[in-house]
């Protein structure tokens, strides 16, 4: 047998039985969940607030709505930034 043919083979071989990685991609594991945010959302669609802190994205936050539609909000709107502050103190 050909020596270029074994060594084909013997990759090939080694690519089917090799287990498959349970790693999840660079592009899955450095998105952002908050691509785009919105600006204004009256309080009263609101049903619960989720904070998300990740480190290769900024601070974001998912409201879920009365209709369980998730989005997210921009962290600058003047109502949520005082809910933060009551929060805090």
């Amino acid at each position: 047998m050909d020596v270029k043919l074994l060594a084909v083979v013997a990759a090939l071989t080694v690519v089917i039985y090799s287990p498959p990685s349970e790693a999840k991609p660079i592009s899955l594991v450095e998105r952002c969940y908050c691509r785009a945010t919105i600006n204004s959302l009256p309080k009263g669609l609101i049903r619960e607030l989720r904070f998300l802190h990740t480190p290769n994205c900024p601070f974001q936050v998912i409201a879920k709505l009365k209709s369980n539609k998730e989005v997210c909000l921009n962290p600058e709107m003047r109502w949520l930034k005082n809910y933060l502050k009551n929060a805090i103190n």
